[in-house]
């Protein structure tokens, strides 16, 4: 097989003729219902989840009222994204998504990756909503008197881990009652779960029920999800309303100062979970062939969906950081936790309501959007058949359906909340990344049919230099410690949880005789620490410390591994400035790709090596299944 076959592309030609034929034969035809009302509800109903009931907390304990920044920065990432979305949404209107279109501008093995790579998205994206909802509708159950036991409400990893941690910070004098609500509950799940040798049955069994019952929900058809989606949105949208108009009213400007407590590090340290609260905007475009008029009604919607979610956004951020102080945010449900703070219970409970309708219309979306990228890699042959096969009845790609119920109920009884939304950011921005390309890829070829979408042109031959000096200047000025400490890999201090737990006990009895008077005992060395970091001395204390220095600092290439997504964005940068000097690239999705980009440069190196992973797996398929029943491939044997 030559190398060039692996580039293999497929025209927009091509892709329109096989949607007239079959929507003429009927056979492999979806139903057409959705408006762009409904597109426009379907991304609100995708946006406006997880991302505003839990993630939304812990990025305003790390930035403070100043994360409203991040969300407008990252909204405008989105915007741009969204740009190159709809332009190839108007261009090729079927239900393919990302993976379509970058067949279409790079050939099948990009596609083919890229369809691996929303896998990732949707099946782990609604991983991470079971998960959330889950927790909020247990914590319901609870407010009404049925408390579930712990092991069949969390999952594996989170209990195995979380017994560590707490045994570990028991054993440095912390009393189980001061440990976090969360460590207290993987303690207890752990310790009460039934056993079967070395095995610990937990499983979180709420978020397998609300998989089987969503699946089901699309299994029967677009209508009958269209409508339950709408449901869900102006029920959540009144509930947003409600809690801006009454929190207003206990709004204290006081704890708006300071605006951005932790600098501009402590806002980006919030990339993951806001733009975690902005994924599904893109799960529209897999509805493509289920539009009524989807060149006009997809590009509207996805715009309307990220206009509307960001304005809410901004305001629920203020209204939280003005409500409490931000440093009391880091809960997993701080919308509830603020009006309980303030005793307006009756809120807690209409937010806990709320919480558990919003969830379930992210997990509709994004189950809808996972089956149809599976029936669109079907039709092109590089997976079976019977994941094309669309229901005579219900007019929905029942098989695909189905195996995806599978694919996230299993992985949602054992995964923890933080890796599989991390997985999921990496793999939808990797999507944005290739899809603003994408674009520019093929925004100077002449015999590519055009929508009636456009991107608007304005040439970065010239802008694009003009702004890489700027954020050089400010680097080098405004943030000059953070820039030359990232580049000299100055060795960083650890922070008291990741300190206390990695001692042993005699490191740790030498910490507590340094740290703690005799007088007071036993008392917990966390906190003890913690205090030092409060009062601005925390870097002296812990460089008096007793124990070596590996245990303080990390330095050498345990740190500099942590940086190198960020020099592989700094690489990049530079290839795209001769890029774009070369080919007179079009500025909106040069930024798009740019800030897609450098938002993966803000995962952990860890994210990037399980998505490394997970596309091993991936072209390992590819060679052994798909490109052989390929039906380019095919074409171009006959």
């Amino acid at each position: 097989m030559a190398f060039s076959d692996l580039f293999r592309k497929k025209t927009v030609q091509d892709i329109l003729r096989q949607v007239e034929k079959n929507e003429s034969d009927g056979h492999n035809s979806l139903g057409k219902h959705l408006t762009t009302r409904d597109l426009t509800a379907f991304g609100i109903a995708a946006i406006v989840g997880a991302g505003i009931f839990s993630t939304i907390g812990k990025a305003s304990a790390d930035g403070g009222p100043a994360v409203i920044f991040l969300f407008l920065f990252t909204a405008l990432a989105c915007g741009f994204a969204a740009f190159a979305y709809a332009e190839f949404a108007s261009m090729v209107p079927v239900s393919g998504s990302a993976y379509t279109y970058s067949y279409v501008a790079f050939g099948e093995i990009i596609a083919w990756i890229i369809g691996w790579a929303l896998i990732m998205e949707y099946a782990i994206g609604n991983i991470t909503v079971a998960i959330s909802w889950s927790d909020y509708f247990t914590g319901l159950l609870k407010s009404g008197g049925i408390d579930l036991p712990q092991w069949i409400q969390m999952d594996y990893l989170t209990a195995s881990n979380g017994f560590k941690d707490a045994t570990a910070l028991m054993a440095t004098g912390k009393p189980f009652d001061s440990l976090g609500e969360g460590l207290q509950n993987a303690y207890i799940a752990w310790k009460t779960a039934p056993v079967l040798g070395p095995l610990h049955f937990v499983a979180d069994l709420p978020a397998l029920f609300i998989i089987v019952l969503i699946t089901y929900l699309v299994y029967r058809g677009m209508k009958e999800s269209r409508n339950a989606s709408n449901l869900m949105v102006v029920v959540k949208l009144c509930i947003i309303l409600l809690v801006i108009a009454v929190g207003v009213f206990y709004v204290d400007t006081d704890n708006w100062d300071p605006f951005a407590p932790n600098g501009v590090a402590g806002v980006l340290k919030g990339v993951s979970a806001v733009f975690f609260a902005y994924i599904g905007f893109d799960a529209i475009s897999t509805t493509a062939e289920e539009c009524k008029n989807p060149q006009r009604d997809l590009p509207r919607g996805m715009m309307w969906a990220i206009i509307i979610c960001t304005v809410l956004y901004v305001v629920i951020a203020l209204v939280l950081t003005g409500m409490v102080n931000y440093s009391n945010l880091n809960v997993g449900d701080p919308l509830a936790y603020v009006f309980e703070k303030l005793d307006l219970k009756w809120m807690s409970g209409i937010i806990a309501v709320s919480a558990v309708v919003a969830m379930a219309s992210v997990l509709l979306v994004f189950q809808m959007g996972q089956p149809r990228i599976w029936m669109s890699m079907s039709r092109d042959g590089l997976l079976p058949a019977k994941f094309s096969r669309v229901h005579p009845r219900f007019k929905t790609p029942s098989y695909a359906t189905i195996v995806t119920g599978f694919v996230v109920a299993i992985p949602a009884l054992f995964l923890n909340l933080t890796m599989v939304t991390d997985l999921c950011s990496i793999g939808t921005l990797f999507a944005f990344v290739l899809v603003c390309a994408g674009v520019l890829v093929l925004q100077n070829k002449k015999d590519i049919p055009r929508g009636k979408f456009r991107t608007p042109y304005i040439n970065a031959k010239f802008i694009y230099p003009i702004l890489l000096i700027a954020g050089i200047t400010i680097a080098f000025t405004i943030n000059n410690k953070a820039t030359m400490d990232f580049l000299t890999n100055e060795k960083q201090v650890f922070g008291p949880a990741d300190i206390v737990t990695s001692l042993n006990q005699e490191q740790a009895m030498a910490v507590h005789n340094v740290l703690i008077p005799q007088e007071q005992g036993n008392a917990d060395l966390e906190n003890a620490l913690a205090s030092h970091q409060q009062a601005g001395d925390y870097e002296i204390v812990v460089a008096s410390l007793p124990i070596p220095d590996s245990l303080k600092y990390e330095s050498g290439f345990s740190l500099f591994k942590h940086k190198i997504p960020m020099w592989i964005f700094l690489v990049v940068l530079l290839a795209l400035l001769v890029w774009t000097y070369r080919r007179n690239l079009s500025l909106i999705p040069l930024l798009g790709l740019i800030s897609c980009l450098y938002m993966m440069a803000e995962l952990s190196v860890w994210n990037w090596i399980y998505f490394t992973i997970w596309l091993i797996i991936g072209l390992v398929i590819y060679f052994g299944y798909s490109r052989r029943h390929s039906r380019l491939g095919q074409i171009a044997r006959t």
